[in-house]
């Protein structure tokens, strides 16, 4: 007797995409080792998916949504453009939103959508998400350099091998804010 398909196969198939990714590589996924990691069979991946490229378009594009989400949610209590200071240096200094995982898939996306316009294209939407953010308190070239800032910002205070204290942050942010 054949078994009922799975209703989330295909977000299970998504997720394992972004697993795959963080444990090989983007250079070393395969539809063979995505699968595995899904617990699917190797047939699902192309009931669901043309192809590899449409996957990890369909995976990043669900992980800079996620990312998004947790952008706008430092933002759910600011008023102000102070307030949103305050919440982008919290944001880079409780390194919530840069976890390793989150910063591997940001890596590789770097690295991919150099090389693939679809893969840029979500890179722009999700660089736009983050700006109209920060039009909500800042004009829109304030917005623009802020939201540069946070991402070099973010990438330097996980690396560094002695992190910027929290008021450091919250100056650099405030003279970039004008």
């Amino acid at each position: 007797m054949r078994r009922a398909n799975d209703p989330q196969r295909r977000e299970k198939i998504i997720q394992a995409t972004l697993e795959a990714v963080k444990l090989y590589g983007i250079h070393a996924v395969t539809h063979r080792k995505i699968a595995t990691l899904a617990g699917v069979p190797l047939g699902s991946m192309t009931y669901y998916f043309s192809g590899i490229d449409e996957l990890l378009l369909e995976a990043f594009s669900s992980f800079t949504e996620i990312m998004s989400r947790q952008y706008q949610a430092f933002f759910s209590d600011v008023s102000d453009a102070q307030g949103a200071c305050q919440a982008i240096t919290d944001m880079i200094y409780s390194s919530q939103v840069a976890t390793p995982d989150n910063m591997e898939l940001m890596y590789q996306l770097y690295a991919l959508a150099s090389r693939k316009p679809l893969l840029k294209t979500v890179m722009q939407n999700w660089m736009q998400r983050s700006q109209q953010t920060l039009e909500q308190w800042f004009e829109p070239g304030s917005a623009r350099a802020l939201d540069a800032f946070i991402e070099g910002m973010t990438l330097h205070f996980v690396t560094d091998r002695k992190p910027l204290l929290r008021e450091e942050i919250l100056r650099m942010v405030e003279r970039v804010a004008g």
